[in-house]
């Protein structure tokens, strides 16, 4: 197969240090991040700020047709083993090991997780968000809008 090479457009900043330190699903926490897109970039983000959350980040009742105050940030896990086919879900032990295609494990041949979180605020190249579970240096890879009608 043919190799590709994919660039980071950005880097995470966390309080989030350690891996063992983040939750298991950051988009069920109000865990909050930081999101540096690199300033080469900046012309990229023009319209982002559309889908911004109202203010206090509460998002309810959002029809298909409107904002959903979200965004989906692609990152690398940078620290997975990407040599790793076979996990315990959710790291416990008791239960079998499965193929990593059908878990959520950062480990897997090319490590990217996908966030789908709310965007609180932009500030030049920073963008606040919340529900994001990657650690402090992960490399962005891509930045989407979060459209309910086809993102469910």
């Amino acid at each position: 197969m043919e190799d590709y090479i994919v660039r980071p457009i950005g880097v995470v900043r966390s309080a989030l240090k350690d891996p063992a330190d983040a939750p298991k699903q950051g988009a069920l926490t109000e865990q909050e991040a930081e999101v540096v897109v690199d300033p080469a970039l900046l012309a990229a983000l023009d319209g982002l700020e559309r889908r911004m959350a109202p203010a206090g980040g509460a998002v309810t009742g959002v029809s298909p047709h409107r904002n959903s105050g979200k965004i989906i940030v692609l990152c690398w896990m940078h620290g997975a083993d990407r040599d790793r086919l076979r996990v315990h879900p959710r790291d416990r032990e008791e239960l079998p090991e499965r193929g990593v295609f059908s878990t959520r494990s950062p480990h897997r041949p090319n490590p990217v997780s996908l966030h789908t979180v709310t965007l609180l605020s932009i500030e030049g190249n920073v963008l606040r968000v919340r529900g994001m579970d990657a650690i402090d240096g992960t490399p962005v890879v891509d930045i989407k809008p979060h459209s309910p009608e086809l993102d469910g």
